[in-house]
């Protein structure tokens, strides 16, 4: 077994470190690549926001058309201002309803089911539907997507937010929606 021996000198042993220009020069490179990388990061979020709407809202006209086929009547979305009437004024960022239309009046009765009351939109989204889906969208109990009057409801909703490409959320003639990306530049 071999033993040490001390002794007795002290060695002197250099501590390693960081300068203080070595710190300054590291926390100004931080800044750098944290300024580079922080309006690409709200662009990110932006584009995010905007495609989960998108999402919600498709999520939203499948769960119309189920509801439909599962209560064996009409059932309608529409846009709101007051989460209790349907309203032809404004864009469908203020808020809809999904409610069962059991007598086809196309607005919601005191003795019909609500389904579900949505707010406004937040983060500066916008919605806006084309001529068939301007208003409303009816779905019958067969879940085809079909106007108060019978005809064939299909159209696009376009969803914006400023600095954002649009999205476009489409009613297709059999009653389901799908997202599509666009180029369009939303101001």
């Amino acid at each position: 077994m071999a033993t040490m021996r001390f002794t007795g000198g002290y060695h002197r042993v250099a501590e390693r470190g960081f300068t203080l220009i070595e710190i300054m020069i590291a926390l100004v490179i931080f800044a750098l690549l944290l300024g580079a990388a922080l309006p690409s990061y709200r662009d990110w979020i932006a584009a995010q926001q905007l495609a989960n709407h998108a999402h919600f809202i498709a999520d939203t006209l499948d769960l119309a058309r189920s509801e439909a086929i599962k209560h064996g009547y009409r059932v309608n979305l529409c846009k709101t201002r007051d989460q209790r009437l349907c309203t032809d004024d404004g864009g469908w960022e203020q808020g809809w309803l999904l409610f069962v239309d059991e007598n086809h009046s196309g607005q919601v009765d005191d003795d019909e089911i609500v389904l579900h009351r949505e707010g406004p939109a937040q983060n500066g989204i916008t919605m806006h539907g084309n001529r068939p889906v301007e208003d409303y969208v009816s779905y019958t109990s067969l879940g085809h997507a079909r106007l108060l009057s019978g005809a064939l409801q299909m159209g696009t909703f376009t969803l914006c937010k400023p600095g954002q490409n649009a999205l476009k959320v489409v009613l297709a003639n059999s009653g389901r929606a799908r997202i599509d990306k666009t180029a369009d530049r939303c101001s």
